[in-house]
């Protein structure tokens, strides 16, 4: 017996009848040689974590554009944080741990530069209904491994494409935004538990909101530290999640979510919302659009910077180059962004 499959069945000792075992998946979009070591979520774990688009995570922003301080978040301490609070939960309720990590660490692939300011200003030049989630799906069926994608399993690629919620509910009862499985619906709620924690403490570090300001009913309830706010928002989801009809359902007690939904507002009409942090997003918006508009008409130029990020083998004639400059737009860094638009619009000192 290989070490997958011996792991394959210690699995159905542990994971609850609720959870989606590794030997159950419904399969890749192509076929591939099953690994002797490690189970398909497993897998779809390691080629996230190896795929370019995920280390340019590292240098897309959160929520505050060039932080000068390195305590700030970027999109990829986010990405971990989301993982890390995915994992616990799904260990503690018995569900695969493996396959709500792989989704965590997928889920903000296809995010833009310049954080949600950079999604706002595709949706304005390119298309209305760009969305980061789809994006992301995108990236990982189409755009990485030089046109080849990473070829993950559907219930991966399902919890990518359906974890955002913008401003919607924490926990949907729409079953078009419910992810095939639990470990999927656990992660979309360990998405915004992460940025509420986060989000609040790196707008407190900027001194965009002083501790006085945040609402007591919140502090009272949730916490008033980063763990102890990560332990109730946990805790309070494990606990309140029931049992019904014979399905496991995700719940949170009425008290926690009257309170994280005052927190998010909280935090859109004072950090969000901010003059500090939107004139920053209005600088970023204006940067992407003039990119957007001169690699139109400048394939070129297109053409050097798709070499660049290994993107040149995922296009045919085909594909409009409204489609392609979206593509590229999406996968660029801030610092990326920000050293093309100097070098292509800044004057050149003659010598």
């Amino acid at each position: 017996m290989s070490i997958r499959k011996d792991f394959e069945k210690r699995e159905k000792s542990f994971i609850s009848s609720y959870g989606c075992l590794s030997s159950e998946s419904r399969g890749r979009l192509r076929t591939d040689e099953p690994c002797p070591i490690r189970t398909v979520f497993q897998q779809d774990r390691d080629r996230i974590i190896y795929s370019n688009a995920f280390r340019r995570l590292k240098h897309k922003t959160q929520v505050f554009l060039s932080p000068m301080g390195d305590h700030y978040r970027t999109r990829l301490t986010h990405t971990l944080e989301v993982a890390e609070i995915a994992r616990t939960m799904a260990r503690a309720m018995r569900l695969n741990e493996d396959l709500a990590e792989a989704i965590a660490l997928g889920h903000d692939l296809g995010h833009t530069p310049f954080g949600h300011g950079g999604e706002a200003a595709l949706k304005e030049i390119y298309l209305q209904d760009f969305a980061h989630n789809e994006q992301s799906l995108r990236v990982v069926d189409v755009l990485e491994n030089h046109g080849k994608g990473l070829n993950l399993t559907y219930e991966v690629r399902d919890g990518i494409l359906k974890h955002s919620k913008g401003f919607g509910d924490i926990i949907s009862v729409n079953p078009e935004d419910l992810a095939c499985t639990l470990e999927g619906r656990i992660l979309r709620v360990a998405d915004i538990m992460a940025y509420l924690n986060h989000d609040l403490d790196d707008a407190i570090r900027s001194k965009v909101i002083r501790p006085d300001q945040v609402p007591e009913s919140c502090v009272k309830i949730i916490g008033r530290t980063h763990s102890e706010r990560a332990r109730t928002m946990m805790r309070d989801l494990i606990f309140s999640s029931k049992v019904h009809d014979g399905e496991l359902c995700l719940s949170l007690s009425d008290e926690l979510h009257t309170a994280m939904i005052t927190l998010r507002k909280f935090l859109y009409e004072n950090v969000y919302r901010s003059d500090q942090v939107h004139k920053e997003f209005v600088k970023a918006k204006k940067i992407l659009s003039e990119l957007y508009t001169y690699f139109l008409n400048n394939e070129e130029m297109l053409h050097k910077g798709l070499v660049e990020l290994e993107m040149t083998a995922c296009y045919d004639s085909s594909k409009s180059n409204e489609r392609i400059v979206c593509d590229f737009i999406a996968s660029m860094t801030d610092r990326y962004a920000l050293n093309l638009f100097e070098e292509i619009f800044f004057p050149s000192p003659l010598v």
